[in-house]
């Protein structure tokens, strides 16, 4: 069964609705009241993206409270990776390179989290002038590392001063918790100050995406409410860049989920970070939907084997689109997705693979299916057709730039393309950066 086409020029009482539902299954109800799961186990699982070259600040057998800075860029000073649990080092595995291959946290005793020193960085805002001491704490702990910028995706230099910031308070991939669910009780003043905080970094417009509902703030200097429609891939970040403000390599444009903007404003409210991350637990493979807080890096198998249907089940850290297979929760995952064998497609023989990537690509159909993987915004197959050839220079002027890989798994799950547009433009943005 495909994806359902709502055509961009489909109106319904006046609405004009762009995108496409995936179809997924998962048991009912949703949940709306999050339990809180902490695994015996975290694990670390940095993407590759983040370009890291780490340096450990712990050792095997070491113990380290929630927050503590634990591993950080030898390059880059500034990217941060703070303890994601309390507890003991039980695996460090660092590979060619310099990346890291493991990272393993067993839970101990719930102990005080680490506590920095955010006095300067409130002063700082309070005094209305300076970035310097916020930065330094951003940086200092770990939240740094949770901007992306566009073009390229990757963490912004300690010192670069974004033309705008996009923050998502919308997600529609399928699956998808409601990032509102994550602004109850004290951290609904939290969002307020993490946003304060980000109109002090941007030279430009903080851009808060939101869907249709109620305001998730109310109106603030420098914040810009931008509505997103119920259809994936609406709710992506860089459609929305794409949208109001298209990155480009002398304009940088960053973007950060919501529930990363409160982790800021409790970082500067109470000097400590976040225990707990809000995860959607869904899927065919399940018997319930589950809606959990569980520390970031948590053990999914754990999270999901007590709620899985009998039978072969593939777990993937993100969602049925975008996700992959994984042992530990992804470092900007939000939602888990359980696949049963119905759902979860045979591995290739590999010479069927290796005769597929010998021959040349089978061409792809203009259909309204592929436009609205791409969110009917820009014209879809002009830059798939760029992408394909390897046209950079193309793919620039149709909007690559704004884009990333996430952004493109829509068309991957429409097209089933090989190769992938996704790696096609992660392979365009690293030769126009290369040759910059």
């Amino acid at each position: 069964m495909g994806p359902e086409v709502v055509r961009e020029d489909c109106a319904i009482l006046g609405l004009r609705k762009r995108g496409l539902t995936v179809p997924i299954r998962t048991p009912l109800p949703l949940p709306t009241t999050p339990e809180t799961h902490i695994t015996a186990e975290a694990g670390l699982s940095l993407g590759p993206q983040m370009d890291l070259r780490v340096e450990p600040l712990v050792q095997l057998d070491d113990m380290v409270v929630q927050g503590q800075p634990i591993l950080r860029d030898r390059r880059r000073p500034e990217c941060i990776v703070t303890a994601p649990v309390s507890g003991r080092i039980i695996g460090l595995e660092i590979g060619a390179g310099r990346r890291l291959t493991s990272l393993v946290v067993a839970t101990g005793d719930r102990l005080e989290p680490h506590i920095y020193d955010a006095q300067q960085a409130r002063d700082e805002m309070a005094g209305g002038s300076g970035s310097d001491a916020l930065r330094a704490l951003l940086q200092g702990a770990g939240l740094w590392m949770r901007f992306r910028s566009r073009p390229f995706g990757r963490v912004p230099a300690a010192v670069a001063r974004p033309a705008a910031i996009f923050v998502m308070g919308a997600d529609t991939r399928p699956l998808a918790a409601d990032p509102r669910l994550v602004l109850d009780g004290e951290a609904g003043d939290w969002v307020k100050l993490g946003l304060a905080a980000l109109v002090r970094l941007c030279s430009g417009p903080v851009h808060l995406c939101q869907n249709s509902g109620p305001d998730i703030v109310p109106s603030m200097a420098g914040v810009t409410v931008s509505r997103v429609g119920d259809l994936h891939p609406s709710g992506l970040a860089g459609f929305q860049i794409y949208r109001h403000y298209p990155a480009e390599p002398d304009r940088p444009v960053w973007d950060i989920s919501i529930e990363d903007v409160v982790a800021i404003g409790e970082l500067l409210a109470t000097a400590s970070l976040p225990a707990t991350r809000l995860v959607s637990v869904a899927g065919p493979g399940l018997r319930e939907t589950r809606l959990v807080r569980c520390q970031p890096g948590a053990d999914l198998r754990e999270l999901c084997y007590k709620h899985s249907k009998p039978g072969q089940t593939v777990i993937l850290s993100g969602s049925v689109i975008d996700g992959a297979p994984s042992r530990w929760l992804g470092y900007h995952d939000r939602q888990v997705t359980v696949l049963d064998s119905s759902n979860s497609r045979p591995q290739q023989h590999w010479l069927d693979a290796a005769l597929r990537r010998a021959s040349r690509p089978e061409p792809i159909i203009a259909t309204a299916a592929v436009e609205q993987a791409l969110g009917g915004l820009m014209p879809g197959m002009a830059l798939l057709r760029a992408l394909s050839v390897g046209d950079d220079e193309a793919a620039q002027e149709l909007g690559a730039l704004s884009l990333l890989e996430e952004d493109m798994a829509l068309v991957d799950y429409v097209t089933a393309a090989s190769p992938r547009f996704s790696d096609l433009l992660r392979a365009s943005l690293d030769r126009i950066e290369a040759n910059r």
